[in-house]
């Protein structure tokens, strides 16, 4: 029985989900909805990115992602190779809220 509980619990440790994390980007350069079209593609081309919503409006784009990867450097380069300028890449405590 013991064993059971042991193999049980290193099963359901395994099987939990990466913590997921929010990261807001600051964006120079966004100026109409193509360019808003543009970087949510970009994004939703990485398999990491669970969440992606793209303000005009603020100029900021809004990622949820499945743990640790993308890293910052690959959120940097995806903006940059969409056309835009990343100006600041902040991490969102908890869900960011």
């Amino acid at each position: 029985m013991r064993q059971i509980l042991i193999i049980a619990t290193l099963v359901s440790g395994l099987m939990q989900p990466a913590l997921a994390r929010t990261l807001e980007i600051e964006v120079y350069g966004m100026t109409c909805a193509f360019c808003v079209d543009s970087l949510q593609r970009s994004f939703n081309k990485n398999e990491n990115v669970e969440k992606v919503d793209v303000s005009l409006e603020q100029k900021k784009v809004r990622l949820e992602t499945k743990g640790d990867l993308p890293s910052v450097e690959t959120i940097r380069r995806m903006v940059l190779d969409a056309g835009f300028t990343p100006v600041k890449i902040t991490e969102l405590p908890d869900g960011g809220d």
